[in-house]
Parts: C-alpha cells; sequence; structure tokens
C-alpha cells in the first residue's frame, strides 16, 4: 500500500481544527499504516496547537510542524518538503478551514495509478462570487504567460505523486506566497500526467479568513512579476 501524508496549514483555527483533523484523519486508513497526517499550526495565538495536541494524544498519527513561517504559502512549501523528506508516496493537501469533504477524496485516491497529479475543480464556491471572479483572473494570466490552460489553479485538494511534487517544490524561495498556483502552472507546462476533477467547495465553517480581499489582491500584483521570472527561468532551462 502506497504511503499516503495529509497536509494541512492552520492559522487561529480554533474553531474549525478538531472536527476538519477527525475527518481528514479517518481518510488515512485507505492507505499505508506509515501514513499520517501532518499540520503546520505556526504563529497561531488561540488554541489551535493545544487541540493539535490533545487530538494526537487521543488518535495518533499526527504530526505539527511549529517552526514554519507564519503565511499560508511558506508553510505548504515547508509541508511539502518534509512529507517528500520522511518518504511519503502521496502528498494530498487541503486547508483548514472545513470548506472540503473527505469523502471526495476516494475518488482522488482511486485514480492515483491513472495519474501523478489530480486537482480538484471548483466549479460552484461557496467562498462568494469575488474569488471566484479572482481564481479566473489568475488561470487566465496563467494562459497568457505560460500558455497553459488550467481548470482551478490554487485549488486546497489536491492529491500529488511525491516524486513528481519533489521536481518543483525546490524551486520556490522559503517565503513564497503562492505555491499551489504555480506548482499547478509547472505540472501543466511541463505536461505532467494531471487531470482535474470537480469537487465540492463549501463556505467557511467557522472563524474568520486570516486573507482578506486586500491582501489576496496585494499578493495578485506581486505575482505577475513572480510568474514572469519563473518564465524567464523556465525558457532558459529549455535553450530558449
Amino acid at each position: 500500500m502506497d504511503k499516503l501524508y495529509i497536509v494541512i496549514p492552520a492559522y487561529n483555527e480554533e474553531d474549525n481544527i478538531e472536527a476538519v483533523v477527525r475527518d481528514w484523519h479517518k481518510v488515512l486508513n485507505c492507505a499505508h499504516a506509515d501514513s499520517k497526517l501532518i499540520v503546520a499550526d505556526s504563529g497561531s495565538t488561540d488554541n489551535t496547537h493545544k487541540k493539535l495536541e490533545d487530538l494526537n494524544k487521543e488518535i495518533g498519527r499526527i504530526e505539527i510542524l511549529s517552526n514554519t513561517r507564519k503565511e499560508h504559502g511558506p508553510k505548504l512549501i515547508s509541508l511539502y518538503k518534509y512529507a517528500i523528506k520522511e518518504g511519503a508516496d502521496y502528498v494530498f493537501q487541503t486547508d483548514s478551514d472545513g470548506q472540503t469533504i473527505p469523502s471526495e477524496f476516494y475518488p482522488f485516491w482511486d485514480l492515483r495509478k491513472n495519474y501523478d497529479v489530480v486537482l480538484g475543480n471548483r466549479v460552484v464556491r461557496g467562498d462568494g462570487l469575488i474569488r471566484k471572479f479572482i481564481e479566473n483572473i489568475v488561470c487566465l494570466l496563467l494562459r497568457i504567460i505560460f500558455g497553459v490552460k488550467v481548470r482551478d489553479a490554487n485549488v486546497p485538494f489536491r492529491l500529488m505523486k511525491a516524486s513528481v511534487l519533489d521536481k518543483y517544490v525546490g524551486r520556490f524561495k522559503d517565503d513564497y506566497n503562492i505555491p499551489n498556483i504555480m506548482l499547478t502552472a509547472f505540472f501543466a507546462y511541463y505536461k505532467e500526467n494531471m487531470t482535474f476533477r470537480e469537487i465540492t467547495f463549501k463556505s467557511r465553517q467557522a472563524g474568520t479568513n486570516s486573507i482578506n480581499i486586500k491582501k489576496i489582491i496585494k499578493i495578485g500584483i506581486n505575482a505577475i512579476s513572480d510568474f514572469v521570472d519563473f518564465k524567464k527561468s523556465m525558457m532558459k532551462q529549455n535553450g530558449q
């Protein structure tokens, strides 16, 4: 059986974290006994960390990364590198806000022998039209700059073969803000064996999103220059 690492970044999610971890922890049973659920919780000022420690004592197979940067993107990079280093065969990423449904993971897992990367596609989004509009703009930018067509660039519901993920995660600086978007671009640009599958995406179950629209717009503006720099680097590697 394949070893699965479910990785989840968290920040001040005391209202969501217990339900999210309990629900996703059950998914580990479909994989190798050494599979684990890894949560990056660095910088939380509420009871998120305490709840994670209590859950690990109760149900086990949970690891907490508390020495990462506070921001979402850098946490993802740390989680991916940790899972690869620990020998995961597959890495699955979701978020800690309860917007995704664990039962929808199993069809993704069934596809792992057919595809190296299986990404969710949030056709209907419970987090509002503004975020859907921003996602559409991101996909358009990827098409213009990288010449790739993707359905959902930043989806937090992605199953990736660790060996494929390992090809690209080292290209990011530790403080890079949007690794999931660039990973999607890399997968498409280099024609990795990838597919999209529609998923449910609910509204946030509790608490407040730490990344508001103002921050998203600021990150988006910076992303354009990042995309151009990555494209130049990729063309140089291809001898273009």
